[in-house]
């Protein structure tokens, strides 16, 4: 998608990291029908790898993966995008507070479609939420 077709939405560049390829593919649906350029991750690994090379305004982090937990992948992120807002991605309690610490929103999966783009919309500033983008 064309962020220039939809100027009015704020835009931006979204970090998906999830170990889960199917909460990867609703994230990225949901949020480029909504302006975002969306990169996805499968591991914390791969998403420190694409943070390192290209600029991201948010990253949404699941905290509970297979190879790492997101306390270990939001550390490192706060070194490679100092300035990129960290939204913490789960769906059970138990995220230790020195985890807490390191992200800037913490959002329950199952609330995923009610919670995300307000939260990136406050992190980031913006005024409004944006609209959907709908295919005619």
């Amino acid at each position: 998608m064309l962020l220039s077709a939809y100027p009015q939405l704020p835009g931006g560049v979204v970090l998906c990291i999830d170990n889960d390829q199917n909460i990867l593919e609703c994230e990225r649906a949901f949020l480029e029908c909504f302006g975002y350029t969306v990169l996805t991750a499968s591991s914390g690994g791969k998403g420190l790898e694409l943070a390192s090379i290209h600029p991201v305004d948010v990253v949404i982090l699941d905290y509970f993966m297979l190879a790492t937990n997101g306390q270990q992948v939001a550390t490192e992120l706060r070194r490679l995008s100092p300035q990129a807002p960290i939204i913490l991605l789960t769906e059970k309690s138990g995220v230790p507070n020195r985890t807490l610490n390191l992200v800037d929103a913490l959002v329950v999966t199952d609330r995923l479609a009610s919670q995300l783009l307000p939260t990136i919309a406050q992190l980031r500033g913006c005024a409004k939420i944006p609209q959907p983008c709908y295919n005619a």
